[in-house]
């Protein structure tokens, strides 16, 4: 009856040997990776260099990849894009997880709404925005002949570039 310790797949905690054993590949060719850029470990105080649980899976998935065929700039540019997956999947998760904290704080209350200039502001529960009830009219061009295109007279004109009589704001 042994207790599972969850193991932090960004722990540096294999040395080459046992990563290149573990990826079934030689520690020379994880050398070779490191020194591309492919799959870089962290390093200790001493220089050696450290292996994670992900680093270990990535290593698998180039020798898979490289057994397909791909080019290692390839490769090194998918690792890439699925490590940029990875931290959004993990700004997302810490985003929910502050939306959840703040809705359970305050339940019943909108996070936020925008305000009459678009701005994003805070209510209190049961509370509204004002919103703007200025009107503003078109007015069409004055000066400008219709064109004779075959249309009828009735087709709308151009909007001016000044309010015409009656109209208040600014377009």
């Amino acid at each position: 009856m042994g207790e599972q310790h969850d193991i932090d797949e960004d722990t540096p905690i294999f040395a080459i040997a046992s990563a290149a054993e573990l990826s079934g590949m030689h520690p020379q060719t994880l050398r070779q990776y490191d020194r591309l850029g492919l799959v870089v470990p962290a390093r200790t105080q001493g220089g050696s260099r450290r292996y994670s649980l992900r680093h270990v899976q990535q290593l698998v998935e180039v020798a898979r990849m490289s057994a397909d065929g791909m080019g290692l700039p390839a490769i090194a540019r998918i690792l890439e894009l699925e490590d940029r997956v990875r931290e959004l999947h993990l700004r997302v998760r810490d985003l929910e997880e502050r939306v959840r904290v703040e809705l359970e704080r305050r339940p019943g209350a909108r996070v936020f709404a925008a305000g009459a200039t678009g701005a994003v502001v805070t209510l209190r529960h049961g509370t509204r925005v004002r919103r703007a009830t200025e009107v503003v009219l078109w007015s069409p061009r004055v000066g400008i002949a219709p064109m004779d295109d075959g249309q009828d007279e009735g087709t709308d004109a151009a909007p001016r570039d000044e309010p015409g009589p009656g109209v208040r704001g600014t377009a």
